[in-house]
């Protein structure tokens, strides 16, 4: 059983908008006090869903793409952090691994929202924030704003074993999000990108949990 990386404060498993809901769920999205915008839009969702009865998509499609968008958003600038601050080689190799498959994906999902005429979530939302969807399931392995500091604050072999911990959680939370999409959604588009998140990101929670172990202690 690996060691889990013990933060001082918690990590956010922000309730968020996923979708448990069917294809006739119209349920509202309430992301809080935040600014938002209407349909096609960029912010954070607020309006109530409105699919027609034959749209290729339903609403599992759009939870999915809404909560993956700033999930994969975070795991970017986490990324970030490790190709600016890693003299580990192997850490710098797989940032790049995750942000050349990740930043991509953000767009493909925004286009589908676009051409769906529902919100386009902003990548970089902030995640303090209580978030909630009436009929959706917990976006686990979210980093905390506090969180997110103290790895940015981060140095050597500290900051290379808080940052893969950090990234296993994250990879694990995007794959029960991915599930569910494969489960439950409609489009088809939607549901093979899930299925590439499930392979990639599984795999890359095995790498990195060996350069957990090789790891100085």
């Amino acid at each position: 059983m690996r060691p889990r990386l013990v933060l001082p404060t918690t990590i956010t498993a922000a309730a968020l908008f996923l979708g448990a809901c069917s294809s006739t769920d119209h349920s509202g999205m309430n992301m809080g006090s935040g600014a938002s915008t209407g349909p096609g839009g960029s912010g954070a969702p607020s309006t109530k869903l409105n699919i027609p009865a034959d749209a290729a998509f339903n609403a599992t499609d759009v939870g999915f793409a809404q909560g993956m968008i700033p999930h994969h958003g975070q795991a970017v600038e986490m990324a970030d952090f490790a190709l600016a601050t890693s003299s580990n080689p192997e850490i710098k190799k797989i940032a790049e691994q995750i942000k050349a498959a990740q930043s991509p994906e953000i767009e493909k999902m925004s286009g589908w929202l676009k051409s769906w005429n529902q919100t386009v979530p902003d990548p970089k939302m902030k995640m303090d924030a209580t978030m909630e969807h009436p009929g959706g399931m917990a976006m686990s392995g979210m980093m905390s704003e506090a969180d997110m500091a103290r790895l940015g604050n981060g140095t050597g072999t500290q900051f290379d074993r808080m940052f893969l911990e950090m990234m296993v959680l994250h990879h694990e939370g995007a794959v029960e999000m991915a599930k569910k999409e494969v489960a439950d959604g409609k489009y088809q588009p939607t549901k093979d990108l899930a299925q590439a998140v499930i392979k990639g990101q599984e795999a890359e929670i095995i790498e990195m949990n060996a350069m957990l172990k090789s790891l100085p202690a």
